[in-house]
């Protein structure tokens, strides 16, 4: 980490990530460099679905295989990149046959070291192999929700999940939120956490590095007027006080109200709900 000496505002308690110590120094391999046009939160008929996006900086999309199908084809880590659209950072994988392909690099795996996908391979930081062969407490990332369908889990700078147990076809897994949920065991998971686990500690000191990310800026519904949010308007800040909080559109969003369906599919494969931290503060 580097942290700045408050020269001016906006380096005050700011700090970055020393890519130049981390990262191999490698430019992005071009076959597996794509455009990429920036929805700002917008959806096909250009109506906003996700609030304070927009803006941003040019990125180019790096194409990172999650669906690790080439089974029981070793592999050797060329690079270690830095990619504008996660967290975590990525890899050159080549393949034995040739193949190059970007995967999300795990802490602890340098440029050299030789991996494998296969279905009983070694208990070893980086291999991939399905979840029912990897023994109870060992961390994964990149893990499967369904059987070849691509890593959906553990993706984010320093996430991992930990394996808890294996019953009747499924494995228990205790998620970074801490919900307990299972996972058919042919499923496939990476061994270790996602790299970068320094990204937590950065501090981004100024309204302009969040511009830079595509973040806007997010208004206060009591700053508004009452047309726009069920808490705008008024004489005065009082008004009166309200049994919740609201968001724009009238509905609850106080600490500890579930919005979740009732009904959801998958309701039947959590064992335990996560914790709300807001409620446990109070």
């Amino acid at each position: 980490m580097k942290f700045y000496k408050p020269r001016t505002p906006g380096q005050r308690g700011m700090s970055t990530i020393e890519y130049t110590k981390l990262l191999s120094g490698h430019r992005p391999e071009k076959s597996l460099l794509k455009g990429r046009t920036t929805k700002a939160g917008r959806n096909s008929t250009g109506r906003i679905m996700v609030r304070h996006k927009g803006g941003g900086h040019k990125r180019r999309y790096r194409d990172v295989d999650f669906v690790y199908n080439k089974i029981n084809i070793p592999y050797t880590i060329k690079t270690k990149e830095y990619d504008p659209n996660r967290t975590g950072f990525i890899a050159l994988a080549v393949y034995a046959d040739g193949e190059k392909r970007y995967v999300l690099l795990p802490q602890q795996v340098e440029v050299g070291d030789k991996l494998i996908t296969a279905e009983k391979a070694d208990i070893k930081i980086g291999n991939r192999l399905m979840l029912k062969n990897i023994p109870l407490g060992t961390f994964v990332y990149n893990v499967e929700v369904k059987p070849q369908g691509g890593a959906k889990l553990a993706r984010s700078a320093g996430n991992y999940i930990e394996i808890l147990a294996k019953d009747a076809g499924y494995v228990d897994l205790k998620m970074p939120s801490g919900e307990v949920r299972k996972v058919p065991e042919i499923a496939w998971a990476s061994i270790g956490s996602v790299s970068n686990d320094e990204n937590r500690l950065v501090n981004l000191g100024k309204a302009g590095r969040s511009r830079h990310l595509g973040i806007r800026p997010t208004v206060r519904g009591r700053a508004m007027n009452s047309v726009d949010h069920p808490q705008g308007g008024g004489e005065a800040r009082g008004r009166g006080k309200r049994k919740h909080r609201k968001s724009p559109w009238g509905v609850a969003i106080d600490p500890g109200i579930k919005t979740r369906t009732p009904k959801k599919y998958s309701n039947r494969l959590i064992v335990s709900r996560r914790k709300d931290k807001r409620n446990k503060q109070k």
